[in-house]
């Protein structure tokens, strides 16, 4: 019974490798001619190559005969515009084609032998013995190349903003305010992005993210910010004093709705809109929070230099919110913002906090 039993093993084995090698003949042959097909495809390529490059160029000499016949150019301007586009073709075609032929080289150097061994690194070979039969399986676990993408409708930007900062008071023009026009500034810093609102155009935009705003005061006069009892005003300070600055720092979710014309590109696989040099226009708003506020004050006492820093204790308001827009060109536009909500939480004349400044969104 053993005998006859390792007898029938043997018969299964040899069978299997027979069969496996007659596979294996078959599936090189079919490799052989799949890159014999991949050759003779890319010299058809090649042919199709130079028929592209010659109906553009057709199609640019039809542009600038044109031209020419509207008297938007000379003929001399025009001949020298065909000469630099055929140039143009030429070295077109003699790139590609080196490109293609680079390919065939490749495919004819490394050999079938070569292409198979690629191949095999990712096939199995799976014998199956049962009530089914015997079974040889070759398989490969090939699995499809990712498609390029062709689009993105989202993209971020870095935000940051400099410039001039001050408060409306009411009933107190600018010119009379406490707080000085050239000291008193802002800074902003954050990210943004960008989201095209429509499919086929790129004019509206939706900008939204996140931003930190400092918002700095430089107090004249020799006053200062004294919190009575939750009543925040400002009082002489009983001192020379040299610096008197007062700052918050918020953290806000700035949104606006952008709009302004692109220029689309497109490529091979993608195309994008782009907007370096385009107008832009953005209007919306702000709400955040506020992170902190301090007191920053420089002065002599007893012929020493005292620096007193204060923070906190400002009864500033905790929720910020309010308008901003921008108009420019490309990535640098002029920046307004405006917050609704008053500087202090209990405040004798209503103040809030108004910037006008520069802003730069770059990728």
């Amino acid at each position: 019974m053993n005998t006859i039993t390792r007898l029938v093993v043997y018969a299964i084995i040899s069978l299997a490798f027979a069969t496996t090698q007659g596979q294996t003949k078959e599936l090189d042959s079919i490799r052989k001619a799949d890159v014999d097909y991949k050759i003779s495809n890319l010299e058809e390529e090649k042919t199709k190559i130079e028929e592209q490059e010659k109906s553009i160029l057709k199609l640019k000499i039809s542009k600038i005969n044109k031209r020419l016949d509207d008297k938007e150019i000379t003929a001399e301007e025009a001949e020298n515009l065909k000469k630099e586009a055929a140039k143009v073709a030429a070295l077109n075609i003699e790139n590609r084609t080196e490109i293609v032929e680079s390919k065939i080289a490749l495919l004819k150097r490394n050999g079938y032998d070569s292409y198979q061994y690629r191949r095999d690194d990712n096939e199995r070979v799976s014998i199956s013995i049962g009530s089914g039969g015997f079974h040889i399986d070759v398989s490969s676990d090939d699995k499809p190349k990712r498609k390029p993408k062709f689009d993105r409708r989202t993209f971020g930007e870095n935000v940051s903003a400099i410039g001039f900062n001050n408060t409306l008071i009411d009933g107190v023009d600018l010119d009379d305010s406490p707080y000085k026009l050239g000291g008193s500034g802002f800074v902003e810093w954050g990210y943004t992005l960008n989201t095209r609102i429509f499919k086929n155009t790129n004019f509206w935009r939706l900008k939204y993210g996140f931003s930190f705003q400092w918002n700095k005061l430089n107090i004249k006069d020799n006053q200062y910010f004294v919190n009575n009892d939750g009543d925040i005003t400002l009082q002489e300070f009983p001192l020379e004093i040299n610096k008197a600055k007062f700052r918050t720092t918020n953290l806000v979710i700035p949104v606006h709705l952008e709009f302004g014309p692109s220029k689309k590109i497109e490529k091979e696989n993608y195309f994008r809109y782009s907007r370096h040099r385009q107008l832009k226009i953005g209007i919306g708003g702000y709400a955040g929070v506020n992170l902190g506020s301090m007191q920053k004050l420089k002065y002599k006492e007893d012929g020493n230099r005292v620096k007193n820093k204060q923070r906190g204790g400002y009864e500033v308001s905790n929720f910020v919110y309010g308008l901003s827009g921008y108009i420019g060109i490309g990535e640098v536009a002029l920046y307004v913002k405006y917050d609704l909500n008053p500087l202090f939480k209990n405040q004798a004349i209503d103040q809030n906090n108004i910037s006008i400044g520069i802003r730069f969104d770059t990728l």
